[in-house]
C-alpha cells in the first residue's frame, strides 16, 4: 500500500500520540476512527421505550435538590 504524506498541527499529532501505542501506526489510529464512524440514522428509535413522564420528574427533582444545595 503506498504511503502519503501530510501535514499535521502539533494538536492534532498529540492528540493522535496520545491514542497510539507501540503496536499501532498513526494509519492504525485513524482507520479506528473511521470504523468507529457513526451514521446519525442508527440514532433513530433508541429512545422509543423511555418514560417521558418519569424522565421530566427526575429532572424536576435533579434540579430542586441542586437548588437547594446553593442556597
Amino acid at each position: 500500500m503506498p504511503s502519503v504524506n501530510i501535514s499535521l498541527k502539533r494538536q492534532a499529532y498529540d492528540f493522535l500520540k496520545s491514542l497510539k501505542s507501540d503496536s499501532k501506526s498513526f494509519s492504525d489510529v485513524i482507520l479506528e476512527f473511521k470504523e468507529r464512524r457513526r451514521n446519525i440514522m442508527d440514532f433513530f428509535g433508541v429512545l422509543k421505550n423511555e418514560s417521558w413522564g418519569d424522565r421530566e420528574r427526575r429532572m424536576s427533582d435533579f434540579r430542586a435538590s441542586f437548588n437547594r444545595r446553593l442556597r
